[in-house]
């Protein structure tokens, strides 16, 4: 081993001898006692300022482990040929700046007054060696009661002897900078030690090494508690509890935070059962059991979907002695407000102040927004007049988006303008809300408004609310602006998303403007953003309005081919072109692949096919189609209907179109315009008088056979839909 004279070496009369400075060695060698106190250790400079001789002190700024002197290479005694040969080596520089260094003198003083003799007059030499340097770190701790001293030589007699300290003698440093009130590097030292004893073997024995180097109980106990803390952070979770068990032999056990901490972990890595016996000993230790330990396992229930299981075990809380709080309530409620369980979660919030546990403005806030969502406008009022709480930001964001979504614009807008002037400042979420109901209604001039409002007051656009304004521009065909807005997402610094490309491609899309589709498509690409499922239905789509239908098909196959899977609307789209065509029997071929994909057809695919029926005239098939629809279960739409109305009117059944017309009132779906003008084709079909007058007398005679009262002029004129197209 390296002699203890190495630390305290002597240089020539007169002189001063300085180590060269080795920074990147220094730093990036593998120390087993990391520490951020390295660069502070740096700095420090050794000088024997109590010596009456010519024997001076070595002085460094650094120690390197490559010195060696020639026959001894583990030890180093006194003497100026020593230093000389490491100076040889150019590991020395000549300095002559005196440095002085109180710790350098402090541990020097120290163990001299403890018997340590270090000087080499003798000859007597002190080898480093584990017990030596464990009999000096409680020398310098028991005489100065300073445990970052004995850490400073714990680190140097490191670096001098070249090689990692064994685990005694650093179970032993964690023992006294516990004493010290050092956790930190307790810390340090301990995550070392995790790291390098993970198996069941070596855990056992850093565990009965620490209690063999240990002096006070207390401090044994703490040590072992942070241990087991070291593994938790590690994630070994399991090496953590064995850890425990075996503690437990030796009567000690982690402290209640270190125990909560493995629960924690258990729970998480799905060991619910280890979990619970974890709990149930905690529980008998009498270790003090909270409300946040139960609230792990309901949290975990609620996560998994399961808040009947959450419930129960909130309910059996005090079989533990343990009284629920406000975060128990909360995980449940929440999560019954996200499953739209509204009636369930409002009860619990009323329980919770039969309890007098007083539920805070967040929680009654998430119940509203829940009951707001599901258009229980009456409901979120009541219960924000029962707790008499004013509205927060959350709580205007619900009512706004409610009647944003029922279309009620004048209540939304109102509501907004009340907010600002009770003094909140509506956020990007107030602001989207507003424009994308405006939007919703055609209103671009206001949504626009509400924009330059958000910009001026200095809240800045989110890309959402670009998509909502992009899209109703495509929805409305203007193009041109559309594109304006997509460019002012890009110079405001947004990255535009999936959604927006789709926006706007289905924009161009549907305008026949493939060449832009396309040129968006690669734009995508080169900005590194991915396109999705709804991006190929949307140039399926595309291509279809277009009559390219093999293409489509082509982009069918590459949707597969980069692992996505084509969806209802992916397939509707194929047969839809098809079946325009008149080709059915590639119609049918998609319509089998469907079904081998397992994505079961929807009204809408029906309709694609009918329609192309009807088209074709083919009104024995549609019908049978029809038929075979209805038995699996399918519920025919308007659209469907009218489809089926205009094909039998169109080859002037008209008998078998009153029928369908019959079928749909007493089905609850009352005929539009579009229904109308297809009679009206069926009466010219038969040479009727006045057509007009006949298809309306004939739909009042419908709809008052079904209890249906209405003025059928008047009734037309209310559901006139300029946007809806006939299905020819």
């Amino acid at each position: 081993m390296r002699s203890l004279s190495l630390i305290f070496n002597a240089c020539a009369t007169g002189s001063k001898l300085e180590f060269l400075r080795t920074m990147g060695y220094y730093l990036f060698r593998n120390f087993s006692l990391s520490s951020s106190s390295l660069a502070v250790d740096v700095c420090l400079m050794f000088e024997d300022s109590d010596s009456a001789d010519d024997t001076p002190f070595l002085r460094a700024k650094f120690f390197p482990s490559e010195i060696r002197v020639q026959g001894q290479q583990d030890e180093l005694s006194f003497g100026e040929k020593y230093m000389a040969k490491a100076v040889d080596k150019n590991l020395l520089l000549l300095n002559n700046k005196e440095v002085e260094n109180g710790e350098i003198t402090r541990i020097k003083r120290i163990l001299t007054n403890r018997g340590w003799n270090l000087t080499s007059s003798n000859g007597f030499r002190i080898e480093l060696n584990e017990d030596t340097i464990i009999r000096i770190i409680n020398d310098l701790y028991e005489e100065a009661s300073d445990a970052a001293l004995a850490f400073s030589f714990f680190k140097w007699s490191e670096f001098y002897i070249g090689s990692k300290h064994t685990i005694k003698s650093v179970c032993r440093m964690i023992h006294i900078l516990a004493s010290g009130n050092m956790n930190h590097r307790v810390m340090d030292l301990m995550l070392q030690l995790a790291r390098t004893h993970i198996e069941e073997d070596s855990c056992s024995l850093l565990l009965k090494v620490l209690c063999e180097t240990h002096t006070e109980r207390r401090f044994l106990e703490t040590t072992c508690s942070m241990l087991v803390n070291c593994y938790i952070k590690e994630n070994k979770v399991n090496t953590a509890l064995k850890l425990t068990c075996q503690m437990e032999e030796l009567n000690i056990f982690p402290s209640a935070r270190v125990c909560n901490g493995l629960l924690r972990e258990l729970i998480g890595s799905e060991q619910l059962d280890l979990a619970w016996e974890w709990l149930e000993i905690i529980w008998r230790r009498g270790m003090g059991l909270n409300a946040a330990c139960i609230s792990l396992f309901i949290q975990k229930y609620c996560t998994q979907g399961n808040p009947e299981s959450g419930w129960k075990l909130l309910l059996e809380m005090k079989n533990y002695g343990v009284q629920p709080d406000v975060v128990s309530f909360t995980i449940i409620i929440n999560t019954l407000c996200k499953m739209s369980c509204l009636i369930e979660a409002t009860s619990l919030l009323f329980k919770m102040t039969q309890l007098d546990i007083l539920p805070d403005p967040v929680l009654i806030s998430a119940v509203i927004d829940g009951h707001c969502k599901l258009g229980h406008t009456e409901e979120a009022i009541s219960l924000l007049k029962f707790f008499n709480r004013p509205l927060n930001i959350f709580m205007y964001n619900s009512f706004i988006s409610k009647l944003c979504s029922d279309g009620n614009m004048v209540k939304a807008s109102s509501l907004f303008h009340e907010m600002t002037e009770v003094g909140l400042l509506p956020d990007c979420f107030s602001y989207t809300t507003i424009i994308q109901g405006y939007c919703k209604v055609g209103d671009l001039k206001k949504a626009y408004q509400y924009l330059g409002t958000m910009i001026k007051g200095g809240t800045k656009p989110s890309v959402i609310t670009y998509t909502a304004l992009v899209d109703s521009c495509c929805k409305s065909g203007n193009m041109k602006m559309a594109e304006c807005l997509f460019q002012k997402l890009i110079t405001e610094g947004l990255l535009p998303d999936v959604v927006v490309y789709n926006t706007l491609m289905n924009g161009y899309g549907k305008k026949g403007n493939l060449q832009k589709v396309f040129e968006l498509l690669d734009i995508m690409k080169s900005s590194d953003v991915h396109p999705d499922v709804v991006t190929y239905n949307t140039l399926i789509h595309s291509l279809v309005l277009r009559g390219f239908v093999n293409e489509a098909e082509d982009i069918m196959e590459e949707l597969t081919q980069r692992g996505f899977s084509p969806d209802v609307m992916t397939f509707t789209n194929l047969i839809d072109g098809f079946s325009k065509k008149g080709n059915f029997e590639e119609a049918y071929m998609v319509w089998f692949y469907m079904s081998e994909q397992h994505v079961k057809p929807d009204v809408v695919t029906l309709s694609a096919l009918l329609n192309g029926y009807c088209r074709q005239r083919h009104m024995e098939k549609a019908n049978l189609l029809f038929r075979k629809m209805l038995g699996i279960g399918l519920k025919p739409d308007l659209r469907l209907y009218n489809i089926l109305v205009h094909g039998f009117c169109s080859v002037g059944d008209l008998d078998e179109a009153c029928n369908i017309v019959c079928m749909m009132v007493e089905n609850a779906i009352l005929p539009n315009n579009i229904t109308h003008k297809a009679l009206v084709l069926g009466f010219e079909k038969k040479w009727a008088k006045n057509p007009e007058e006949s298809a309306a007398f004939k739909l009042q005679e419908t709809l008052l056979r079904y209890g249906v009262h209405v003025d059928v002029d008047e009734y037309l004129i209310m559901i006139e839909q300029p946007g809806c197209k006939e299905a020819t």
